[in-house]
């Protein structure tokens, strides 16, 4: 059993449902290591949530929260049951990371490295006012129950068949033993469903028996689950599209991640050839000024040295004297 590096209080998101109005969750992450934790949020259906933050990174013996947004909706789901689905998932990350390094290979599962996810269910919560907790709706919703929730439970797969982005927050395939559990989960509300129609259709024969008409009553929330049915379908559509140029963007990305990367490499290798060309210099003018300063005092010396010969009479001055006083000798004594 793999240890928790998470702790998620609660263990499941509630939202307070009313129709066309938005409702929010907090959840707060505990972490109770001696290390960085790097986190990553996702989601079945990021059309209609929205996550902030949706990725992080926690300091060690600290929490963070994290907040979903539920956008309003239109129309409520059958017996108020969302099959909606969050993966939360953690693994240790080195000091000095930040939230902008956390990215989907952070949380690649290779090389033994440790990766905890956790799940979280979505639990609506009618409020007392709306029309979703009165008995009359109930009764209404249920008709053409089975039909609707087959269809989106095939929306549910297509858009769970591959990952997409929205919005910064990933979408997840829920497989094992959630899906099983949904699927336990779906048969029981369907058997519940069968039931509450049979008792439906027996309300409604002693309705017409009195000369009432309960079916039109039941044909309008049946076009009203078929208007949400379109709307996945665009929605898929709209996610295909949407999910092919995220691809296309992701790739171009990364290849400009590594061109940029090896322009850096390229810049640290001519940043270092330089130091290695400005030493050398340095190591040349040194030495040029050595020379220079011992050359120097060589040309002071032979300065001083010629000065110092020519104090006094040069000996050729001395010899023409010598030879203009004999010759003015021999003229005085003839």
């Amino acid at each position: 059993m793999k240890p928790d590096i998470l702790e998620l209080q609660p263990h499941d998101l509630q939202f307070n449902f009313e129709l066309k109005k938005q409702s929010s969750c907090a959840v707060q992450m505990i972490n109770k290591t001696n290390q960085h934790v790097a986190f990553k949020i996702k989601t079945t259906n990021p059309k209609k949530y929205c996550v902030r933050p949706n990725t992080g990174v926690i300091d060690p013996n600290s929490s963070c929260d994290f907040t979903v947004t539920m956008q309003a909706q239109k129309v409520a789901p059958p017996d108020m049951i969302c099959r909606d689905k969050f993966l939360v998932q953690s693994t240790f990350v080195s000091e000095g990371t930040k939230e902008e390094d956390v990215t989907s290979e952070t949380f690649a599962k290779e090389d033994g490295k440790l990766v905890d996810e956790k799940r979280l269910k979505v639990i609506l919560i009618p409020t007392p006012d709306s029309p979703e907790s009165s008995p009359t709706n109930g009764t209404m919703k249920i008709v053409h129950s089975n039909e609707s929730r087959e269809l989106k439970d095939d929306t549910i797969q297509k858009d769970s068949s591959q990952p997409k982005v929205d919005g910064g927050m990933e979408v997840f395939k829920v497989e094992g033993e959630s899906v099983e559990a949904t699927r336990r989960e779906d048969s029981v509300i369907e058997k519940e469903a069968v039931k509450r129609n049979k008792e439906t259709v027996k309300r409604n024969e002693e309705l017409v028996e009195r000369n009432e008409e309960p079916v039109e009553r039941n044909e309008e929330p049946v076009k009203r689950n078929e208007e949400p049915v379109k709307q996945s379908q665009e929605f898929m559509k709209r996610n295909e599209e949407f999910v092919q140029i995220n691809d296309t963007e992701e790739l171009v990305l990364a290849k400009n991640v590594e061109e940029m990367k090896l322009k850096v490499k390229e810049l640290e290798v001519k940043l270092n050839e330089a130091k290695a060309t400005i030493l050398h210099l340095s190591e040349e003018k040194r030495l040029a000024t050595q020379e220079k300063h011992f050359l120097q005092g060589e040309l002071d010396l032979l300065r001083s040295k010629r000065h110092r010969a020519q104090v006094g009479f040069p000996l050729l001055y001395v010899f023409m004297v010598a030879l203009v006083s004999l010759y003015l000798g021999y003229l005085l004594h003839h």
